[in-house]
């Protein structure tokens, strides 16, 4: 019997024997792993055998943990990092070269962005396309290109990408397809059904869903063919050819990189990502109706929210997501009739200024002068991001609370 994504994720742990007949995958913070006989070490440790060698590159918390995981994108396989920004950096230190070309949407988030700029400088080639559109993706395609590499929904103007036709334009041309999944969660879409080859989580998001917990992954679908792709190392090819990928992206990039998920917080996330689908309804319901309601107030000028009719890329968010997402941002009206970005957010009562989002509760945060601070006024100002841009992650609060919250502090004089 096929179950649905809920109950999928909520009996995840009991598909296999848990110790002392524990309901969830209990936390195993053991470092080191102890073979009776040296000879099964060492296969461990080659990747001829299941088991762990040593607490940097997993435990069975973290292993339990990948498999809730891999199940929500319906992949092949998962590996687990400290952080989303660890996932990313792992797999691209896993598997780019010296010379190889990256196409990437240019509506980006700022640490990825600033992880571009340092693998340029490592001899990486990164060319930013407008990926709303697959036919800029293809015009920046190089033979030297390895990888395309997309955002769902960009953080913080909610642009969407060109998902389905970049697919297939990965997969005629041979090319590693990452699609990073975080903004959407693999609840309200899977990138796999546009034929993405590996997909990143920031599980700090929305998975895992209560702020308590740093945690990234990495999965792959089972698509993309690893024996064409160029970069492999002969070390990791003794597994199923399927299996290429995911291992070289944990035993080199897990392993150079040291970005360890430890037990603790891989077992609040596992617990969390329990009621993803739950808060998401929940909060995509709440994102509609602010969206809506900021889209009629006068001292709102913008709203960025791809639920809404005139969002460039509505009818693409509306045929490919189940819901159009928590996040959004809004612009200000400056001058005379307008309001100061941070009087504004000093008023707000029930909403956090934080810099977080995918959290049960609604957060904000001034973009220009926090996140994309670094990047400088000229690249803002490529990027679309205003003075008084103010990012919003919508929670799972009553909506009419919500509501009544924002319009006092817009309305207050």
């Amino acid at each position: 019997m096929k179950n649905g994504f809920t109950t999928t994720i909520l009996h995840s742990d009991l598909e296999a024997p848990i110790e002392h007949d524990s309901v969830h995958k209990p936390m195993h913070i053991a470092v080191a792993y102890g073979y009776e006989d040296a000879r099964e070490l060492a296969r461990v440790f080659k990747g001829e055998a299941a088991g762990y060698a040593y607490g940097r590159q997993g435990n069975p918390t973290t292993a339990a943990l990948e498999s809730k995981v891999t199940k929500m994108e319906q992949g092949v396989a998962s590996a687990c990092f400290s952080t989303g920004m660890g996932a990313i950096a792992s797999m691209f230190i896993a598997l780019l070269k010296k010379g190889d070309h990256v196409v990437s949407t240019s509506f980006l988030f700022g640490n990825t962005n600033s992880l571009f700029g340092t693998l340029n400088n490592l001899g990486c080639d990164i060319s930013f396309v407008d990926a709303t559109d697959a036919a800029n993706v293809e015009r920046a395609l190089t033979p030297a290109t390895r990888m395309v590499f997309v955002e769902t929904i960009a953080n913080p103007r909610t642009q969407v990408a060109d998902l389905a036709r970049i697919g297939e334009l990965c997969a005629r041309r041979g090319l590693l397809y990452v699609v990073d999944n975080t903004m959407t969660s693999p609840y309200l879409y899977l990138p796999k059904r546009d034929q993405a080859s590996l997909v990143v989580n920031s599980l700090t998001k929305y998975i895992g869903g209560h702020g308590n917990a740093l945690g990234g992954a990495v999965t792959d679908t089972g698509l993309y063919d690893w024996t064409k792709y160029p970069n492999i190392y002969d070390n990791y090819k003794n597994a199923k050819k399927e299996m290429w990928g995911i291992q070289q992206i944990r035993k080199k990039g897990l392993r150079d990189v040291g970005a360890t998920l430890a037990a603790e917080p891989a077992h609040r996330i596992a617990v969390g990502a329990e009621t993803l689908a739950l808060r998401m309804e929940r909060a995509c319901v709440n994102a509609l109706a602010l969206a809506n309601f900021f889209e009629s107030h006068p001292k709102v000028t913008r709203v960025y929210y791809p639920g809404l009719e005139n969002h460039p890329e509505h009818a693409r968010a509306k045929r490919w997501f189940k819901h159009y997402g928590a996040l959004m941002s809004i612009e200000l009206a400056q001058g005379n009739e307008g309001i100061d970005c941070f009087e504004f957010l000093n008023r707000l009562q029930l909403v956090i200024s934080s810099s977080h989002l995918g959290d049960n509760r609604t957060l904000a945060i001034p973009i220009a002068q926090t996140i994309f601070w670094e990047m400088g006024a000229a690249r803002r100002a490529e990027m679309g991001i205003a003075e008084s841009l103010i990012r919003l992650s919508i929670g799972i609060e009553d909506t009419d609370d919500l509501i009544g919250d924002f319009k006092q502090a817009l309305d207050a004089k």
